[in-house]
């Protein structure tokens, strides 16, 4: 079994993040940052759980779910990684999304 405790922190540092965050931040594309972020995790996480089947879209839940959607996907996530590899993409991914969300 991988570790992927580094990913689910850093997962729930951004979600925490997004939740403390200002309405007008999350209008200004922190949220927009964090549904792309999620729609790339889960993405994998079904391509990974699912080879060969078209991964389905997380949909836009709205600003303020932002933040427990990117909780599910990167818990997901985590679940189904198999090397140490994988999982220190997957936390690149996580604050690359979080920078640029400047949050």
């Amino acid at each position: 079994m991988v570790d992927t405790t580094s990913l689910t922190r850093a997962v729930d540092h951004f979600a925490d993040r997004l939740r403390a965050a200002p309405q007008s931040r999350l209008q200004r594309g922190a949220a927009a940052e964090a549904l792309a972020l999620a729609r790339e995790l889960a993405g994998w996480a079904q391509t990974v759980e699912s080879p060969g089947e078209e991964p389905r879209e997380m949909p836009d839940a709205g600003m303020f779910a932002a933040a427990d959607q990117v909780t599910v996907a990167g818990r997901d996530l985590a679940l189904v990684l198999g090397s140490p590899a994988d999982v220190e993409r997957a936390v690149r991914l996580v604050e690359e999304a979080q920078k640029r969300a400047g949050i």
